[in-house]
């Protein structure tokens, strides 16, 4: 198994090529299961459950905890939101073994697993994907996901945080306390991309509260389409 070295050697992400001074939403897709593995044919693959299940035995790990398709199903709906459109939104990886990732809001995520998956490989192995025309799509950075928050409010989402509906969680954390006091700022919100288990404290100590959003359990890409779709509701994008 590779790509279990961090990302100490990158120096710094593409958030200059952000524009404009609005209020953005900040996404980090957090323990996502994003690890290459080397084939018997000598090419590497995205390790998944579905094929990958008799070497996962063999390591001793439980399959159904590689799921690289939650990334891919939350990336998918947050790159295709109007939040993202409208250049109010910046997302983050950082997978399980701790390499962080930046995701330029301009890129388009591949529809299919089989495609995501060549390109997560190539991430993985090159450091960096790039455009035709030479902008940075997605690049691992180092990891310290606290110094890309800016002063940003950090708050996670889980099934045992405090309850609100996302619209009025939106309202929550975006209304100024006061109409004398300033914008409120970005937020960022931290959303576990894993199959179970629960975003920690230990690992995010940047996270001052915990919210959900539904009475029910939601899939990463459910809750990342609330919480998205609420924002751009508030904001009044259409």
């Amino acid at each position: 198994m590779s790509n279990k070295r961090k990302a100490s050697s990158i120096d710094s992400d593409s958030s200059d090529d952000e524009e404009g001074d609005q209020s953005k939403i900040i996404f980090l897709l957090d323990d996502a299961k994003l690890e290459t593995v080397k084939t018997r044919k000598g090419d590497f693959e995205l390790l998944n459950c579905d094929d990958h299940r008799d070497l996962c035995r063999k390591w001793k790990k439980d399959p159904k905890m590689y799921r690289p398709d939650i990334t891919h199903q939350m990336l998918l709906t947050l790159i295709d939101s109007p939040l993202n459109k409208a250049n109010r939104m910046q997302i983050y990886i950082r997978t399980t073994n701790n390499v962080l990732i930046y995701v330029h809001p301009s890129i388009r995520i591949p529809r299919t697993f089989k495609r995501f998956s060549g390109l997560m490989v190539q991430l993985l192995h090159k450091m960096k994907i790039k455009s035709t025309t030479g902008t940075t799509l997605l690049k691992v950075i180092r990891n310290d996901f606290g110094s890309k928050l800016g002063g940003a409010r950090c708050v996670g989402l889980e099934v045992d945080g405090d309850l609100y509906s996302p619209l009025s969680l939106a309202r929550r954390l975006l209304t100024p306390k006061s109409s004398s006091d300033s914008p409120v700022g970005d937020v960022a919100f931290v959303l576990g991309a894993m199959a179970s288990d629960n975003i920690t404290t230990e690992r995010n100590p940047y996270v001052t509260d915990v919210y959900k959003i539904s009475e029910y359990n939601l899939s990463g890409a459910a809750a990342a389409a609330r919480i998205a779709g609420a924002v751009e509701s508030f904001w009044g994008i259409v």
